[in-house]
Parts: structure tokens; C-alpha cells; sequence
């Protein structure tokens, strides 16, 4: 048994050295490397930037009230669509009372003058009638009175204002009625029945009863950086994807690179303004994010390599081109437009030759 067991160990022994060899023979063995061909081809290439923006109405109309009061009655929520004119709200007016007593003062003073005139013109026409006066001293009465009837009517309306935001006279255009100016989708109404509103002034800007826009005409608002709006011409087109959309995708056309630029994080940007051509069965809506990719420069069908096939030395580039020798010639070449994938190339070689390529096969 304990020779069987030496035979054993000595056999072991001998496998481990052989395996040794082998490892070791392989591992001084030179490496075998090889490379994928590659055949210049005519494409077309294209330059592109994408710019980050946001999908926005070209007018938002903000909705603000001409009297300042409660809100009493709310009659569009946002996503409803509005008319020009329609009623969006009611405002109930809270009279200032310095206005108030100075409108109540006006009134009572209009009719003392009103009733004197009323006296006047009847002890006037009684004279006229007994042709003791003549037409023209009569006529001067009556305007006389009918100046003190208006001035008591637009009294009693100036006050009937104060107090309660319309008079009998406007009640069709009241004030206290917010109306909206245009026609379209009801973005926000930022206010709750028994919200306080101020009408604009000099020192306010008023309070905000709805945000209105429509929502067919649309824009791409975005930023581009300093280096690349030199290419940009306005009337080029662009594609417009939506992140929250996934599978549309639209075109735009540019119609706005701002004269000044703004700085964002140490860098100059240039707003860019695009009309969006929008699909009629798609619901977009105000301040998606969206993207938009813009060719910057374009060659149509031009010899095109593979820019890993580059080799560059200095300012010079080369490819490796092979000879009728199956061996691979380092070859100066001048190129041109690239995509960030193929590149062109202008001089150096032809569609006929075969390129040293990737490296795609090594082993010892």
C-alpha cells in the first residue's frame, strides 16, 4: 500500500509540473493581435447641440381686478377653458369710508341745488307763460336746471360706485363682475372665496383673480451657452422632445436669440425663444421640460471613418491604411465635420481602401 501511495504522489507530482510548463510556455508565447477592417462609406453627418428649456404659452395674462374687495363668487377652476368676456369671478366692494362720506356729501349737496334749480325754473315758466320774460331768459333757467339734474344723477352714481361697486347706470360692465380679457385655458386661480383683492396702482400691482393663456400657440423657452449661439440663426428648425412624454417628439421653429446674455454658474447663456408645432391629438401642458436638439452644421453625403480609426500626432492625424502586402501604412489624412461618432475625411484616402480599425482579438 505505501508503494501504491508513493506512485500516486510521485504521478501528482509530475501533472502539477507539466501544468507548470504549459502555463509558463503560453505565457512567453508573443501576442497574437488583430484588428477589425474598416471601409470609409458616404453618410451624412450632422453637428448637434440639445438645449434644456421648459414648453411655455407665448402669453400668460394675469387677471387682476379693478376695485378692491372680498371675493364672493369664484366661477372658473384651472384646466377649464374661458372666453373673452366671460365671468371668471365677483368681487363684493368694501367701501373706503373717507370716499363714502365724501360721495354721500356730493349727493346731498346735488340735491339742494337740484331743488333750487326745480324752484327757479317753475317761478321762471310762470312769467313765460304771462310773457313778462323773454325766450332767451327762460332758456337760460331750464339749462340751469338741467345742469343741477345731472350733476345730481352722476352724484347719486359716484356714490352708488363707492358703495357698492356699480351703479345702475354701468350695471352691464361692472366693475365688480372680473372678466376675462382673451379667450383660453384657466392656468391658476390663485385666490379662495373671502380672499381680499386690491385693484392695481401705482404702488401695488394688484392681486392675481386668474392666470388665462392659450394654450395653442406655445413656445420653447430654453438657454444655450455663449460657444454655440454664434451658429445660431433664427428660422432654423428644431426637434422638440417632452421627458414626461416619452414617445413625442415635434418640431419648432426659432424665432428669438436674446441680444444679451445672463450668467448662470460662471457661464454666459442666451435665451432662445421657438414657435412649437404641436400634434392636434397631443395635451401639452404649461412648463413641461423639454429638449431641444438643433443642427448646427450638416454635410450630406460625404466619406465618413469611424473617429476611433484616428491616430493623432501633433496637429497632424493619421489612419492606418492596408497595402497589397496585408500590412497596415500609418497615412496622413485631413478631415473635416465630425458627429462625435464618424468624422470626415477630406484627403488622404479613398472608398476602396480597407482601415486598421479597433483591436478586436489578442491571445499568447
Amino acid at each position: 500500500m505505501k508503494k501504491y501511495g508513493k506512485i500516486l504522489m510521485l504521478a501528482l507530482f509530475a501533472i502539477i509540473l507539466v501544468g507548470i510548463f504549459v502555463f509558463l510556455y503560453r505565457k512567453s508565447r508573443p501576442e497574437e493581435i488583430r484588428y477589425e477592417q474598416v471601409r470609409p462609406a458616404l453618410k451624412t453627418l450632422q453637428k448637434t447641440t440639445v438645449v434644456t428649456g421648459k414648453i411655455v404659452p407665448r402669453d400668460e395674462i394675469n387677471i387682476k381686478p379693478q376695485i378692491s374687495g372680498i371675493i364672493t363668487e369664484l366661477y372658473k377652476e384651472a384646466g377649464e377653458s374661458v372666453k373673452e368676456g366671460e365671468v371668471i369671478a365677483k368681487v363684493k366692494v368694501i367701501p373706503e369710508m373717507g370716499s363714502l362720506s365724501s360721495a354721500q356729501s356730493r349727493v346731498r349737496l346735488a340735491e339742494i341745488n337740484l331743488k333750487q334749480a326745480e324752484v327757479e325754473l317753475g317761478r321762471e315758466q310762470s312769467l313765460y307763460d304771462r310773457q313778462l320774460v323773454s325766450q332767451e331768459e327762460y332758456d337760460k333757467v331750464r339749462q340751469t336746471r338741467d345742469q343741477a339734474k345731472e350733476e345730481y344723477d352722476a352724484a347719486v352714481d359716484a356714490l352708488e360706485v363707492v358703495r357698492d361697486g356699480v351703479s345702475r347706470s354701468n350695471a352691464k360692465s361692472s366693475s365688480t363682475l372680473i372678466r376675462s380679457t382673451i379667450s383660453g385655458l384657466v392656468l391658476d386661480v390663485p385666490v379662495k372665496v373671502g380672499n381680499s383683492v386690491i385693484q392695481s396702482n401705482t404702488f401695488n400691482d394688484g392681486t392675481t383673480i386668474a392666470v388665462v393663456a392659450d394654450m395653442n400657440d406655445l413656445i420653447f423657452d430654453g438657454k444655450i451657452d455663449e460657444t454655440e449661439v454664434g451658429r445660431l440663426n433664427e428660422g432654423m428648425g428644431m426637434q422638440i422632445t417632452i421627458g414626461a412624454l416619452q414617445d413625442l417628439s415635434f418640431e419648432a421653429v426659432l424665432e428669438y436669440i436674446a441680444p444679451k446674455a445672463v450668467e448662470n454658474n460662471g457661464t454666459n447663456e442666451f435665451q432662445i425663444k421657438a414657435a412649437v408645432n404641436v400634434p392636434g391629438n397631443a395635451r401639452i401642458r404649461s412648463g413641461y421640460s423639454a429638449n431641444a436638439k438643433i443642427v448646427l452644421e450638416e454635410a450630406d453625403s460625404v466619406l465618413a471613418i469611424p473617429e476611433s480609426t484616428l491616430e493623432f500626432s501633433g496637429d497632424s492625424i493619421f489612419v492606418y491604411v492596408m497595402g497589397s502586402d496585408s500590412l497596415y501604412a500609418r497615412t496622413p489624412v485631413v478631415t473635416g465635420l465630425s458627429d462625435g461618432v464618424n468624422i470626415e475625411v477630406k484627403d488622404g484616402i479613398t472608398a476602396e481602401d480597407r482601415l486598421r480599425g479597433n483591436r478586436i482579438y489578442s491571445k499568447k
